[in-house]
């Protein structure tokens, strides 16, 4: 029994957890549902509790240097103490809320490459090795997100790219910050390099965070100007919308400084 004792805690025959969602998919401020199995090892161990918690992949700047890292962001106690048996089996239901500014990983079915969320399951076990499960969430944008990505699809602008970075923004609520970046359309490749796009979502609405990255001129360097345009969630005349992106857009294309 020692020795079982010992190798549970090193890993071997240890409990074991497999979370089955209802459905990976959700979207900023949604949910995510499903139920934490949990199988009792060789030997009887105490749990203090289990937990599951969101996870993204997050590329990190420093100097010249640039890697990804994971960060969790949100976390919710699904079961408290307890002992599970050997060879026990429990099932513990869970409803975990989406953060409103979570990355969107999927539009209409194509996925963005290079953001990744998932849902990490823990289980804290004392003294031992904690088993742990994490399952691929997919999550789509809100109906206002949709539009203004429809909106700008109707402006010309071409879709280049998402990423998850490190960092803040005035009014973001998490650690990072998700960047979608465009090409501008071909009456604006005059003035504006790229058009950078960062959803700041809450339970009232959708601040835009719009970032150009201007041409310089003939005497003049390059350089990002910023604006905010902030839509309800019932914001989704797409036409009404493209109207408001594109005036942000040339403004700022215009612009000597930031806004």
């Amino acid at each position: 029994m020692a020795f079982r004792n010992l190798m549970a805690k090193l890993g071997a025959g240890n409990a074991s957890v497999d979370t089955v969602l209802d459905s990976p998919v959700t979207t900023p401020g949604g949910t995510v549902t499903g139920t934490v199995h949990l199988t009792g090892g060789q030997v009887a161990q105490d749990i203090a509790e289990c937990r599951v918690s969101l996870q993204a992949q997050v590329e990190v700047e420093s100097g010249d240097s640039e890697w990804r890292e994971t960060v969790t962001f949100g976390t919710a106690v699904v079961a408290g103490a307890g002992r599970i048996e050997p060879g026990a089996r429990a099932a513990v239901p869970f409803s975990f809320p989406v953060p409103w500014q979570c990355p969107l990983t999927a539009v209409d079915g194509w996925t963005l490459r290079g953001v990744s969320i998932g849902l990490r399951t823990r289980v804290d076990i004392p003294g031992g090795t904690d088993p742990g499960d994490l399952d691929a969430v997919t999550v789509q944008p809100l109906p206002v997100q949709r539009t203004v990505l429809q909106a700008l699809g109707g402006l010309g602008f071409g879709f280049r790219g998402a990423d998850v970075e490190k960092g803040r923004l005035a009014g973001s609520d998490l650690p990072f910050y998700q960047e979608v970046e465009f090409t501008p359309p071909s009456s604006l490749r005059g003035r504006v390099n790229e058009l950078e796009v960062t959803f700041l979502a809450s339970p009232h609405g959708v601040e835009v965070v719009l970032e150009v990255d201007r041409r310089g001129g003939l005497f003049s360097e390059g350089r990002d100007v910023g604006g905010r345009l902030h839509l309800g969630h019932h914001d989704t005349d797409v036409s009404a919308v493209a109207a408001q992106l594109d005036a942000a857009v040339r403004s700022l294309g215009a612009r000597r400084g930031w806004l």
